[in-house]
């Protein structure tokens, strides 16, 4: 599943062809995706211009100037792609030849800014990616939203933040950090590789990052500072493609060339002083990377 850096990567991407465009014509090329479409999903979006493209997590926001709020979600193999009006374009280089399968675009929407008009395509082999609108003043208490937690990259989590949710508890680091209500938008990748730079075992207790006083121990903020660290980077390589995940303009990111840990089973860690061999173990279903000997 595309995870926060390749959602960002995408926003980056759409913005300099949709924020202030025109829609003046909506292809909705059937009733549904991971869910069934709002009965008037054509209708609110054609004649609006699209104010803002945010994101929250791992969902995207495109604001609209009608009180109305796209959110959409990429689900395991969504994708957008942006095309010329005279002919399908495919910049970058495409991983996976499903991805250029026009009967995977299930809705295409059409904009014009500045006198030049162009398609943006959503595509999604396996629909587990879904859209939906919202009107703006509801945005903040929908079920999507109103309980996540603060964005990995913003100063709001920080070693006091976490000290306050760990304390007294015994939860699996790994899991802790992947509750979407203690932080928004941290997936398994990069969990694990924050994980490996911090030297903490996703197996640690929570609580046991937490002074008996409530107060940080110093491991809880280099694992904070390392977090954002690890987006940050992500983001700036363009996020990670596995499996189906590309970017807005068809291309691949490349963090996962520079992955430490993740997907890394029985190879050496990369921690000079180390000597270890990373291992996988499953947790909740989901594989966890990391080194046993320097991760604790």
């Amino acid at each position: 599943m595309p995870e926060l850096p390749e959602v960002e990567t995408v926003r980056r991407g759409l913005t300099p062809s949709m924020e202030g465009a025109q829609i003046y014509k909506v292809d909705q090329n059937r009733a549904d995706l991971r869910f069934p479409f709002d009965p008037h999903f054509k209708e609110t979006l054609e004649g609006a211009i699209i104010r803002e493209i945010g994101r929250r997590a791992k969902y995207l926001l495109f604001h609209l100037d009608n009180d109305y709020v796209l959110i959409s979600h990429l689900g395991m193999s969504g994708s957008f792609r942006i095309m010329s009006e005279a002919e399908d374009l495919y910049p970058g280089d495409f991983h996976h030849e499903k991805s250029k399968n026009k009967k995977h675009d299930h809705v295409i929407i059409y904009i014009e800014k500045n006198g030049i008009k162009s398609r943006i395509a959503y595509n999604d082999p396996r629909r587990f990616g879904f859209m939906t609108l919202i009107n703006r003043n509801d945005l903040h208490d929908h079920k999507f939203l109103k309980d996540m937690g603060p964005e990995p990259t913003g100063n709001g989590v920080g070693a006091e933040y976490l000290a306050t949710k760990f304390q007294n508890r015994k939860t699996p680091l790994k899991s802790a950090l992947l509750d979407q209500k203690i932080i928004a938008g941290l997936g398994n990748i990069y969990v694990c590789e924050a994980l490996w730079r911090s030297r903490l075992s996703p197996l640690t207790q929570i609580g046991s990052l937490v002074k008996k006083n409530g107060q940080p121990k110093s491991k809880l903020g280099f694992l904070a500072e390392n977090i954002r660290d690890v987006i940050t980077d992500a983001i700036k390589a363009g996020g990670s493609s596995l499996q189906d995940h590309i970017q807005a303009d068809g291309s691949l990111g490349y963090f996962q060339h520079s992955f430490a840990v993740y997907g890394q089973e029985n190879k050496p860690c990369k921690h000079e002083d180390c000597g270890g061999d990373i291992i996988r173990i499953t947790q909740s279903g989901r594989s966890s990377f990391y080194c046993p000997k320097c991760q604790k």
